[in-house]
């Protein structure tokens, strides 16, 4: 999906991480969301790689990246752990400060990993979501029936692993449905690798490890920096898709102001996946943003 991008797999404190680096220049860390892998970029990398060193990663749980077992505090699933995966990859690589940009899941990793690592992130782009800690604060019907997911997944092993793990492919391709505005924007080829790696029994563990950890160890964490007063410092660009259900129910601009100190946002003509629904307004958002 990314030619003449060069496969990277290294090791990361135990855990094994997969990644495609590409292109010259700054450093840029690009990070999926779910139910997807680093594939989702290929529409958008190659364009940055013009002026970019481009890093494109399967987060831990997803992909051709490890899958670790997880435990009863999910906290192999944190976004803090998965945080720490990414930056030791950066490190390995050779790369002490990057800009990052994540999508969805890959937009909460990102999110703790300027918390986290502030020193080591230049600028962060966040696509398509508003903080954890603010859904978790703010359900109502709405939420609960957009984002059902959320609280499908975090129920306890195995009742969401099983259930998925009857049809993995048909869950996959429902969801994309969902959540997109235009069901043609997905290549086929990202969608039989995204398909590839979730029909996975263990990507299907991991990925609800991961939500099972963003209603507990997540939210203690988070709720530890709110009390301390720790923002994000580095400039934020908020990226939503303005037929997506982030667009039409908050404000995003306002609501990551309480969490960042210097934001900026815009919409693109898109549902919840703007890389591949409206990859040129994206690409365009991205390299204003990352050369500013």
């Amino acid at each position: 999906m990314l030619g003449g991008f060069d496969i990277r797999d290294v090791t990361v404190d135990g855990v094994a991480v997969h990644a495609l680096v590409g292109g010259a220049g700054p450093p840029v860390l690009l990070l999926h969301g779910y139910p997807q892998t680093h594939a989702m970029w290929h529409r958008v990398a190659p364009a940055l790689a013009r002026d970019h060193t481009v890093v494109a990663a399967d987060l831990r749980g997803y992909g051709d990246s490890a899958k670790p077992a997880g435990g009863p505090d999910h906290a192999e699933y944190s976004k803090r752990a998965m945080a720490a995966d990414q930056v030791g990859l950066m490190d390995m690589l050779g790369y002490e400060r990057f800009a990052v940009v994540g999508h969805d899941r890959g937009a909460r990793v990102a999110h703790r990993m300027c918390l986290d690592h502030p020193e080591r992130v230049t600028r962060a782009a966040m696509l398509d979501i508003v903080p954890t800690r603010h859904i978790f604060a703010n359900v109502d019907r709405d939420l609960a029936h957009g984002y059902y997911h959320w609280f499908f997944l975090a129920q306890a092993p195995d009742l969401p692993e099983r259930l998925i793990g009857a049809d993995p492919e048909y869950y996959l391709r429902r969801k994309l449905a969902q959540w997109s505005a235009d069901t043609a924007s997905f290549a086929p080829e990202a969608v039989a690798e995204y398909v590839r790696c979730f029909s996975d029994p263990a990507t299907i563990h991991a990925s609800c490890e991961d939500y099972r950890a963003a209603a507990t160890i997540d939210l203690e964490h988070d709720d530890a920096d709110a009390a301390a007063g720790r923002r994000v410092e580095c400039p934020v660009l908020a990226l939503w898709g303005s037929r997506g259900f982030v667009g039409g129910h908050y404000d995003v601009v306002a609501v990551w102001r309480d969490y960042a100190a210097d934001v900026q946002g815009t919409s693109v003509d898109s549902g919840h996946f703007p890389a591949e629904e409206a990859p040129d307004a994206t690409t365009r958002a991205l390299t204003d943003f990352l050369m500013d």
